[in-house]
């Protein structure tokens, strides 16, 4: 995602980081060189996990911690291929994914010592099915030009505003956002996870401008290739933060909250150090991090505050936080490959 680099590199001594994220110190033994690899997010997104990274390794000498900014499947394939350790330790996973790779069994099952899992929101805890931990949510709400709209939309049904006709984006459903964007069209005009078939129907009736990722969708409304779009509230603020005229909207009824999980994979080297990685994702420090400016990813810790400056991009009341909308995944997932073929048939990809 293009947010302007930053870095927020902060060491804490080691007793101090070990009482703030629930973690212990090691003996000796723990002087041995061992690496733990862990898979990130590209660009800025990637610097609360940086953070997190030094308050390990500042526990632990001899440990480094390798994060691999990827969002490609090549990933899932390296570990799926591996013989014997996994090449990586951990990693995150959007809703989708990580149900396909509890089902895949390349994901390991939540073990080892978590105590903050007790602080996470039961909802979401039980999300996880038992494999890896509630890390962020993110929102799929309504982004558009400022300069090209002049009546800001509302809800989700605005999109088919017939000024918009012609003018509006969309990704590709082999995005998470694509194939929420197709779910929330269903369900906007009477249909559901189940019953996607409006949703084609009122897609095609927009007459959109497809993108291949979120990403490049976002370079679309930049350059006024389209001036409203369903998308993520973390790509939205980034644009924004550049100068741009570009807005968000959490449209009723409802903004459509992602969960991110954070996961161990299977025949990782370091349990224990998993663990203790998923202890500190949970952690106050981590979340109060990952939800200021500029990667506004919701907490799903309790107690945690939303800053100000957040409050455009992500929920900053409980109000607001119970008028979420969610997507019924497991309907979705096994016809997930059925669907990218669909829309590339009908969008011409």
């Amino acid at each position: 995602m293009s947010i302007d680099r930053r870095r927020a590199l902060y060491m804490i001594g080691a007793g101090m980081g070990a009482v703030a994220l629930g973690g212990t110190t090691r003996g000796a033994s723990a002087q041995e060189p061992r690496e733990l690899v862990i898979v990130t997010y590209p660009g800025a997104l990637s610097e609360p996990h940086r953070w997190l990274a030094n308050e390990m390794q500042a526990r632990h000498p001899g440990l480094t911690i390798r994060l691999v900014p990827s969002d490609s499947q090549d990933i899932v394939a390296q570990i799926k291929a591996a013989q014997g350790y996994s090449p990586f330790d951990a990693g995150p996973n959007d809703e989708p994914p990580h149900l396909i790779g509890i089902r895949e069994g390349y994901l390991a099952k939540r073990g080892g010592n978590v105590p903050n899992l007790a602080n996470a929101y039961p909802d979401l805890v039980a999300k996880s099915e038992g494999f890896g931990v509630p890390a962020t949510y993110s929102l799929v709400g309504i982004a558009y030009n400022t300069a090209m709209v002049k009546v800001p939309p509302t809800s989700w049904a605005d999109l088919w505003r017939p000024e918009f006709k012609g003018r509006v984006g969309i990704a590709r459903t082999s995005s998470n956002l694509g194939l929420a964007t197709l779910a929330i069209a269903a369900k906007t005009h009477g249909g559901s996870e189940s019953d996607l078939a409006v949703g084609w129907e009122k897609l095609q009736a927009l007459e959109p401008k497809a993108a291949r990722s979120p990403a490049s969708l976002t370079q679309m409304l930049e350059r006024e290739e389209i001036a409203i779009c369903p998308l993520w509230n973390n790509n939205t603020a980034a644009a924004a933060a550049k100068g741009l005229p570009i807005a968000f909207v959490k449209p009723a009824p409802g903004a459509v909250a992602i969960i991110s999980f954070f996961s161990g994979f299977a025949k990782t080297r370091h349990p224990d150090l998993v663990a203790e990685w998923l202890n500190g994702i949970l952690s106050t420090e981590y979340q109060s991090r990952a939800a200021a400016a500029p990667y506004y990813f919701g907490p799903t810790v309790k107690g945690v505050p939303v800053p100000k400056d957040a409050a455009p991009y992500t929920p900053a009341t409980p109000e607001e936080v119970v008028a979420l909308q969610t997507i019924d995944w497991k309907k979705i997932v096994p016809v997930r490959g059925e669907l990218v073929e669909r829309f590339d048939r009908t969008f011409a990809f």
